[in-house]
Formats: structure tokens, sequence, C-alpha cells
């Protein structure tokens, strides 16, 4: 028998890795834990979890074969980072896993401050000296000497591109990206690998500039936002939380309401259609299989949440049900998108003036299809 025989098919698909980028060879699961509910400082804020519950979550997390975690310094005022970090070394697999995501932003933005950050306004923004506090103390917290990835969490609109570019990961704006890589390229510097933003089904933004930039830039996408803050929920999920006692949709705007019972129908009819159990298996399956290289980042508390999202990496979306899913929420990509396209198929500008084939784009990964 060779040697060289694959291991036996995992039981989750968290096991199945793929590459990052076009840019980072590094292969990881399809699906970032977010670590943001890691951490038990925000309980008046988002809410929190005690350590011996966070542990719990990550090893279930791990135990199923992930390898990503998201992370910041701003999360839980630290505790998600250090937790995380406590982990790992109790487990001895810092080097198993992409687990310490570092995303930078401000650290002092509590009031009061933490201590050591009584002048606030150096602890914040793309610059070098916010950037170097930073780092300091996300490898204290996470308990080791080295970060797989590196985010700047926003664009502060003063810090230069020559200042900034010295990163791996981002989450500004298009053409700040695209000015940075170039930038990079041009001095033998590291092109940013990743993009991170808000993405969902409901909000599509993120398909206007976002998508085309990383296509052209050979970047990943981590979606963050993508069950859309709970706004996708079937009607008996609905019943159920309100007898529990649990928080429901709530009271939101009325139009975003009924938008989110709109596409929570029609996401339980393609779930139907597709043999899922769960809506939000389907409203993942859209983002990860409507263009190459998406890692959706899902967090929450419960173990039995992050199991149930693991779903939305066996189901296949025809294109027929990605068009319905798109058609209940109006989107309009705007200009110049509306004139030339989005670069996916050729504009009528070229194809009024002759017969082209135009060769395909690189494709995202479909599981085999369940559909019944």
């Amino acid at each position: 028998m060779s040697i060289f025989q694959p291991p036996p098919a995992p039981e989750s698909g968290l096991a199945r890795y793929r590459v990052l980028s076009p840019k980072a060879g590094v292969h990881v699961s399809p699906i970032q834990l977010g670590g943001m509910s890691i951490g038990d400082k925000w309980q008046g804020f988002m809410g929190s979890m005690n350590k011996e519950d966070s542990f719990k979550l990550l090893d279930a997390y791990f135990d199923n074969g992930g390898n990503f975690i998201d992370t910041a310094n701003i999360y839980q005022d630290g505790s998600s980072e250090a937790f995380i970090g406590e982990w790992a070394e109790e487990r001895g697999i810092r080097d198993d896993s992409l687990c310490h995501q570092g995303i930078h932003t401000l650290q002092c933005w509590q009031n009061p401050p933490l201590t050591g950050c009584l002048q606030k306004i150096l602890f914040v923004g793309n610059n070098a000296k916010s950037l170097h506090i930073s780092v300091k103390e996300s490898l204290k917290n996470l308990r080791t000497d080295y970060i797989d990835l590196l985010y700047l969490h926003w664009w502060d609109w003063d810090t230069t591109i020559e200042e900034l570019q010295s990163s791996g990961s981002i989450r500004h704006t298009s053409w700040v990206v695209s000015m940075a890589n170039q930038y990079a390229r041009d001095h033998g510097l590291t092109p940013f690998v990743v993009y991170q933003g808000a993405w969902n089904v409901m909000d599509r933004s993120f398909e206007r500039d976002i998508i085309p930039m990383a296509r052209a830039q050979g970047m990943a996408l981590a979606p963050w936002n993508v069950l859309a803050a709970g706004k996708l929920r079937t009607d008996a999920e609905e019943e159920r939380r309100a007898a529990s006692g649990e928080n429901g949709r709530g009271r939101r705007e009325l139009a975003t309401e009924r938008a989110g019972e709109k596409m929570s129908e029609a996401l339980e009819k393609v779930a139907k259609e597709v043999g899922a159990k769960h809506i939000n298996s389907v409203a993942i399956a859209y983002l990860m299989q409507k263009t190459p290289f998406v890692f959706p980042i899902l967090g929450g508390r419960k173990i039995e949440h992050l199991l149930q999202n693991l779903e939305g990496l066996e189901i296949t979306l025809s294109d027929e049900q990605t068009k319905y899913l798109e058609s209940i929420v109006p989107f309009d990509l705007g200009f110049p998108a509306n004139l030339i396209g989005d670069g996916t198929t050729y504009a009528n500008l070229l194809t009024s003036s002759g017969n082209l084939d135009k060769h395909p784009d690189v494709q995202p990964i479909r599981p085999a299809a369940k559909n019944t």
C-alpha cells in the first residue's frame, strides 16, 4: 500500500480545507469561527461568554476540523484574544491552526479607558504607532510570537498608503485596497490577500465594487453579518423564541422587518427544495457559491448553532435558486456596472459588435448536489 494514501473522508465540512486566496497558499477551513462573542467583558453591550463556555465552543470548532478563527484586540475588551490564546496554549495547537487572526483597531475606546490608555488618540487609527501598540498587545494576549493574518480594521482617511502598507489583509474601501496593492507590488512588499466586510443575502452592496476588486486583485473575501443580524428566521423559529422568552425579530424599522420576513420565507422555500433543515444554511451557501474564495465569519455562543451552520457546506444552489433569492430584496448595482456589467459576462457594447466566446472565470467550490 502506498504511504501517500489520502485520509478518510471527514465527518465535518470544516475539515475539507481550501487555499485561502490566489495570493495566499495556506489551506484553511471554509467557515471561520467569529471571536466577537468569546470573552467575558461585554455582558452589558452585546453579551459575553465565561471562559469555560468559550473553551467548549472553541473545542467544538477545532474538534470538527476548524482551523480559522477571527478575533480582534477590541473584542470583549481584549478577553476574546486572551481566552483564545490561553485555550490554544493549553491544547498545544498554536501551529496546528490559523487560530489567531489579529484584526487591529482602537483598543482604548472604553470610558474610563484601560490602564495605560490615558492618551487614547495614540491607540487608534492606521498609523505606525497605533499598529505597533496593537500588535504588541495582541501577541501578549494570544500567547504567541506571530500573527497569521493582520487586518487593518477600518480606514482613518489620514494615514498614507506608504505608511500603512505593511500588513496582509484589510477592510478599507476598494480604491484604497487597489492603491495599497499597487504600491506593494511596486516596492517589493506583500499585497493584501483578504478583504473583510458586511455581506448577506439581504444586503448585497458588497457586490458592487468589492467582489470585482477582489477578483481582479486575487483576494479572498471574509464576510461578516452573514445571517443579517438575526433577521433570517422562520415563523416557527420566531414562535419558539417568543414562547421561550428569547428575543425574536424585535421592533425594527418596518420596511426592514418586512424584508426580513419575505427573505426568510424565500430561504425556507429553497431549503425545502435542496433538503436543508435550516434556512441559515441556504443564506451561507448563497455567499459561498456567489464567487470564489469566500470564507464566512460565523459567531454565536451555542455549539448547536455552530454545528447547524455547517449544513451550509453540504448544499448546492442552482442558478435559478440564486436568482430567486436575489429577486426578494431589490438591489441595484448602480453605475458603472449597470452600463458595462461586472465583468462576468460581456456587456452589450461588445456583443452588439460581434459573436464572442468568453473564457470562464474561476468558479466557487460547490458540494455534490443534494437536490431531490
